[in-house]
């Protein structure tokens, strides 16, 4: 694929890229994709992560690492994840999570056209975990989707339709996608859901408590 290629030159050229004392030392290994302000690189389907929550960072690295997430033979992307994952010491996980939920946000461009008025009641399958507004919710490890890359957003989605990604049975919370998976029966449906969640702020309803993570 025409990205790996794009993918093998920007690990080539990650010695070049320079630190500075509030960057972890790691960062570089993640910005030869993600970038350095961590918005992300498409034509290597590499997704914005800036300012994705502390827990939900550690979480994936977590799992990349440990073959929950990445190892299915036709993951293209997470099998370039799980080296990355593994490069990052474990004492340094929780930082550099830390110092992805600390940079500003990307803003998103639209890649694609869907009908958010269909995607509304699509969306009402989504509400229990992550939250009426997209907010997302720590207490089910379900991160908030609004804000996310559109076009990321259909990649995992039709990976967890194919049984690519959520297949391990160690990745509960991948799992219950699976039932969620059979009310977008199509791309089309996707895309409407997605665009609707494009419209969504991604911060709780006022008044709504603050839930925190849990542990395993």
């Amino acid at each position: 694929m025409k990205y790996l290629g794009n993918f093998a030159i920007l690990i080539l050229s990650a010695g070049l890229l320079k630190g500075s004392p509030d960057v972890p030392a790691h960062w570089k290994l993640c910005a030869t994709c993600h970038g350095p302000e961590g918005h992300g690189n498409q034509a290597i389907h590499a997704p914005a992560i800036a300012g994705l929550p502390d827990w939900y960072v550690q979480r994936q690295l977590e799992k990349f690492r440990t073959d929950v997430r990445g190892a299915h033979p036709d993951d293209v992307e997470g099998h370039l994840m799980r080296p990355m994952s593994r490069a990052l010491p474990e004492k340094n996980i929780e930082g550099m999570a830390k110092y992805v939920a600390s940079l500003p946000k990307a803003k998103n461009k639209h890649t694609f056209e869907g009908d958010p008025v269909k995607g509304k009641t699509l969306y009402n399958s989504c509400i229990g975990c992550h939250g009426v507004n997209g907010e997302g919710n720590p207490a089910l490890k379900a991160p908030s989707q609004a804000g996310m890359d559109d076009w990321y957003m259909l990649v995992q989605l039709k990976k967890f339709k194919e049984g690519i990604r959520g297949n391990s049975p160690k990745d509960l919370e991948a799992m219950t996608m699976k039932p969620i998976m059979a009310l977008l029966p199509d791309e089309t449906a996707m895309k409407d859901v997605i665009a609707y969640i494009r419209t969504l702020p991604g911060k709780a309803p006022e008044g709504t408590p603050a839930p925190v993570p849990t542990s395993e």
